[in-house]
């Protein structure tokens, strides 16, 4: 493990790196320009649009990339068939620039075509909640004003009425009957695709908007988080400097002669930034193949691995450890794996201690921290960096974005200050869609408050210590639940949990645990606070625990449903 002094020479020569390699006439050449209204530093040399982007295809036109099932398609055939798909949503269904079109389906090559040709026309692709009901999905509709909508058959079946009542046409991927709504592959193979030249006359500019993405909230109705081709691009390009740097610093992470084309697999929805940003529009810089699940198994996860010789596992924390709990991994071949990455949700310490012992030394694992508002871009950590800080969720991505801790006052706090992570940069949202007084309470002279809470520690790694709306305030002292979760999930029995706070008395809140125990694993209250005693400070400890053999309950992105919990927690106590 690196000590203090060997990352402070490794980030020494890691900032001379990154300043060699985003030097003028680079891939990653910057410079200072007025977006929206405020500087920032930018890329000047990467793709304009998302439309100049998908054209890395044609260098690697007879690679296969979208895999599902039994359907393979080249990237030269995903290529033509999105621009098949966008002359339709012209000629067809009147689409123009500006104009909204959801997507509301599982993970499928429709899907992913479908926001190729949404965005190379200057439309705005408005991904949408594929677990959401009737009402959800005619909020959605509603909401963003799309004026047609590419579904499956079940969601479907949830807003039929929606669509009749609102005047929006229909696209079907995956037909299972006849409907009176076409099939994607038959709208897309009516027409004549695209041509760059074609493409280029819808003179999409960097900051036109491309998406509407909706924040992944249990409860309520979600904002609609509007970003551009520049902020989308800017996060793609982000990633790749952080890639390239590293394998300078670390040559021996750099596969020579690979055995096999570079492999994801796809296990988290689309319709969050983590599918559609670092998982499938991140393989047109990698030439990678992207293999995507009907639904998260992790036995058919690691069949996958093995027949698809995937060479990044990606998703949230929970899927890692989950595949290392099955049977099959032991018997599974995963010499093709190359990173085991992780976001949405902080990782155990001890899950990174287990990944280490039991997946392939090749296989580097890693963390990264974003938000959707941010087109998923933050921080990240990898490799040694993160095996030496394991509570950290890594340094601020460079060459363009910034994070900063402030205090109530919005003032910027010094290294080890505890407050409210802000980040700036070009991955920044245009905003949240139809919503000025909201976009206003959380951006502020071009600072995106997260309401994360955190710190950046002396060397500038950053540590998150919780939400700011889920710290549990206990008789006027300050509770992180990641913190108590951590300290939780090191107990040998324990397979996840997740703490909240429910309502007391006397001190206003007190913290609790829902705990999911391994399998055949027993465990009590008692034994617990006893494995907790020298952990946590007492008042941390929480004062109820409730175990379970079961998982426990998720939202959309896959992270637990915390206040589905506590909901649950709390009608459970006013019944007793």
């Amino acid at each position: 493990m690196l000590s203090d002094q060997q990352i402070k020479e490794d980030l020494e020569r890691l900032k001379d790196i990154a300043l060699a390699t985003k030097a003028v006439g680079s891939e990653y050449e910057t410079h200072t320009e007025n977006v929206m209204g405020t500087e920032l530093d930018v890329f000047s040399n990467i793709p304009p649009t998302l439309g100049a982007y998908y054209t890395l295809a044609n260098g690697v036109k007879d690679d296969c990339f979208l895999v599902y099932q039994d359907e393979r398609f080249t990237f030269g055939e995903s290529l033509t068939l999105s621009r098949r798909f966008a002359r339709a949503l012209i000629e067809k269904y009147k689409i123009q620039k500006g104009d909204r079109v959801a997507i509301c389906a599982r993970n499928s090559p429709e899907w992913c075509l479908a926001f190729m040709a949404i965005t190379q026309i200057g439309a705005i692709a408005v991904p949408m909640n594929s677990w959401w009901q009737g009402r959800e999905i005619e909020y959605g509709l509603t909401d963003s004003g799309s004026k047609l909508v590419i579904t499956d058959p079940p969601r479907l079946a949830q807003m039929q009425d929606s669509l009749t009542r609102l005047g929006i046409d229909a696209v079907i991927a995956k037909p299972e009957d006849d409907s009176h709504y076409p099939e994607f592959y038959s709208v897309a193979n009516s027409f004549e695709p695209y041509t760059d030249a074609d493409i280029a006359q819808f003179d999409v500019a960097p900051d036109d908007r491309a998406t509407i993405l909706y924040t992944s909230g249990s409860t309520g109705n979600p904002k609609g988080v509007l970003s551009s081709h520049r902020n989308t691009l800017s996060a793609l390009y982000t990633w790749k400097f952080v890639k390239d740097i590293t394998e300078t610093l670390r040559p021996e992470l750099v596969d020579e002669n690979p055995e096999f084309q570079p492999a994801l697999l796809a296990n988290v929805p689309l319709f969050h930034c983590t599918g559609s940003h670092a998982q499938f529009l991140a393989s047109f810089l990698y030439a990678r193949k992207f293999v995507m699940m009907f639904k998260w198994d992790p036995d058919i996860a690691l069949d996958l691995i093995e027949k698809e010789r995937i060479s990044i596992l990606h998703g949230v924390p929970t899927m890692a450890w989950e595949v290392m709990q099955s049977e099959k991994f032991a018997t599974t071949d995963l010499r093709s794996l190359r990173s085991v990455q992780a976001g949405g949700a902080p990782r155990p310490p001890e899950h990174l201690n287990l990944i280490t012992a039991k997946f392939p030394e090749k296989a580097i694992p890693g963390l990264g921290y974003g938000l959707t508002e941010t087109n998923a871009i933050g921080a990240i950590i990898s490799g040694s960096f993160y095996l030496a800080r394991p509570n950290s969720t890594g340094r601020p991505t460079p060459p363009v974005t910034s994070v900063r801790i402030v205090d109530e006052a919005g003032s910027e706090l010094p290294a080890g200050g505890i407050g409210e992570v802000c980040i700036k940069g070009p991955t920044v949202m245009h905003g949240y869609w139809n919503q000025p007084e909201a976009t206003a309470q959380v951006i502020k002279d071009g600072w995106f408050h997260t309401g994360d809470i955190g710190m950046l520690d002396e060397l500038g790694f950053l540590i998150l210590l919780d939400r700011a709306k889920d710290i549990v305030i206990r008789g006027g002292e300050n509770i992180g639940c990641a913190e108590v979760e951590y300290a939780i999930a090191e107990h040998p029995s324990v397979s996840e949990v997740s703490v909240y706070g429910i309502p007391d008395t006397r001190l206003g809140e007190v913290p609790c645990a829902t705990v999911m125990l391994k399998k055949e694993a027993t465990l009590d209250e008692a034994e617990m606070r006893a494995f907790l005693r020298n952990r946590l400070a007492a008042f941390k400890v929480p004062a109820r625990f409730y175990f379970q053999h079961d998982q426990l309950p998720r939202i959309a992105t896959g992270k637990i449903a915390k206040k589905e919990l506590r909901k649950q927690t709390i009608a459970l106590l006013e019944l007793a």
